[in-house]
């Protein structure tokens, strides 16, 4: 295989993981907070042994896309959605994560949890309690959280570099930095956030990507015809 391959391979194995993470984005067009995946692709240079060393592709980094998803009016009083920065903290096994998705619920414990059942972390990193009996909850956009009109806790913001975000399911992140908790986002109580992800552009992006692997494929095929050729003729097969 020449030197020309092994560039074109690599950069296909590239696309095709590129690829991918398009078709995971689309496929979560209509996921409460989701956030766009992006791909930094990056140039390493590979020495090969007995020859000159050779500038390949590589998928060196991935970023969590920062834009701010539309505001959807769902009327819960655990509904929320962040208009600015930051993520929401939830307390799991695994330790903190961070998600934008705020469809909140009480478990029979009164503790306000995500849909899984992990609880969101208030001030401190603690779980917020909602005292059994509570008729009325207000949740005020610097995220302090009444019950009756008498304050329970706070619901602390997040925030992390987006190239220190892991994507840990749909919804959740774990960050490779410590997550600093964050002022400027505002608590929207009653609202979600939708999926920032703008379909249209996605499928304009896999179009994109899909036919330039299918170019390097093309000519990944020629030079392996080109060799063939030459190998043949050299050998007196032709």
């Amino acid at each position: 295989m020449s030197n020309l391959s092994y560039v074109l391979l690599s950069r296909q194995a590239s696309l095709a993981r590129e690829l991918d993470n398009v078709a995971n984005n689309i496929a979560n067009a209509n996921t409460t907070g989701f956030r766009r995946d992006t791909s930094i692709f990056t140039e390493y240079v590979n020495a090969i042994r007995g020859d000159p060393s050779i500038s390949q592709t590589r998928i060196g980094a991935r970023a969590i896309s920062d834009e701010q998803g539309e505001m959807i009016e769902a009327g819960g009083p655990f509904d929320l959605a962040i208009e600015g920065e930051g993520f929401f903290g939830v307390i799991t096994p695994a330790g903190l994560r961070l998600t934008r998705a705020g469809a909140f619920l009480l478990n029979e414990e009164g503790v306000l949890t995500t849909k899984s059942g992990n609880p969101v972390a208030g001030d401190g990193g603690s779980p917020i309690t909602v005292p059994g009996g509570a008729s009325t909850i207000a949740i005020a956009l610097d995220g302090s959280v009444a019950a009756d009109g008498n304050l329970i806790g706070r619901i602390t913001l997040f925030d992390a570099e987006q190239t220190s975000l892991v994507r840990v399911g749909d919804d959740l992140f774990r960050s490779t930095e410590e997550p600093s908790p964050v002022e400027s986002g505002r608590i929207r109580q009653g609202f979600l956030e939708a999926s920032n992800v703008d379909a249209v552009l996605e499928l304009s992006r896999m179009i994109e990507v899909q036919r330039a692997f299918e170019l390097e494929q093309q000519i990944v095929n020629d030079d392996a015809r080109r060799s063939q050729q030459a190998i043949e003729t050299l050998s007196g097969a032709r």
